[in-house]
């Protein structure tokens, strides 16, 4: 059976692409899975991570979350989650965001994702996330612009976010959660200032600490 590394070689280079996950594959590490984040700057909810191994294809139409409509997003989580080897989603609550910090937090989110994942890993490629882990880890900036793997995981990241915020929008309909996401658009800063914080915004961020003290 041919490698993905040989087989790579034949590729003229795409991105996102391979180029990321082929020097761990070359030095011996196998699978390698890709680990993306969203939520980080949101004002209120979750951060949500998602790892993906995907089987190797010349080509996917996956690309970062931030580049596709909802819609296609939708589409595309479809048939990451029918493809993939295997996919697993973990999250860190706003609460756990207030005592440790987003970025630690979200540090938390990828290790529940990998914890759920029913391969055992060899390496991982991340978005400029630079987690424990036992084996390698390549985190450039921007890699979901670079590896077709951590753009599905962006994908799935995102799209598992914004249900989690839909739903929320029904228990706090004060605040535009299925639009904004939890964001600080102008008509959640509003909110914020009309109403407070909900149970699930993030009071250690400045907008909502910045809004009334009592909770909805």
């Amino acid at each position: 059976m041919t490698s993905p590394s040989a087989k790579l070689k034949k590729i003229k280079a795409k991105k996102p692409g391979w180029e990321l996950e082929l020097p761990l594959w070359q030095a011996g590490f196998s699978p390698v899975a890709g680990l993306d984040e969203a939520g980080r700057g949101a004002l209120a909810g979750p951060v949500v991570a998602a790892a993906v191994v995907l089987p190797f294809y010349e080509h996917y139409p996956f690309r970062d979350s931030k580049k596709l409509s909802a819609q296609r997003r939708e589409q595309l989580t479809e048939q990451i989650q029918a493809e993939a080897l295997a996919w697993a989603i973990g999250l860190a609550g706003p609460e756990e965001i207030d005592r440790f910090n987003v970025l630690k937090a979200t540090h938390l989110a990828a290790q529940r994702a990998l914890l759920k994942m029913k391969l055992k890993l060899g390496a991982l490629v991340t978005d400029y996330l630079k987690l424990e882990f036992p084996g390698p880890v390549l985190a450039p900036p921007k890699a979901d612009d670079r590896s077709f793997q951590v753009a599905a995981a962006s994908i799935l990241a995102k799209t598992s976010r914004d249900c989690l915020m839909r739903d929320y929008a029904a228990l706090y309909p004060d605040y535009g959660f299925a639009e904004n996401k939890g964001y600080g658009s102008l008509e959640h800063l509003t909110a914020l200032d009309i109403h407070g914080p909900c149970a699930i915004h993030r009071r250690s961020f400045k907008p909502v600490a910045q809004g009334r003290l009592f909770s909805c």
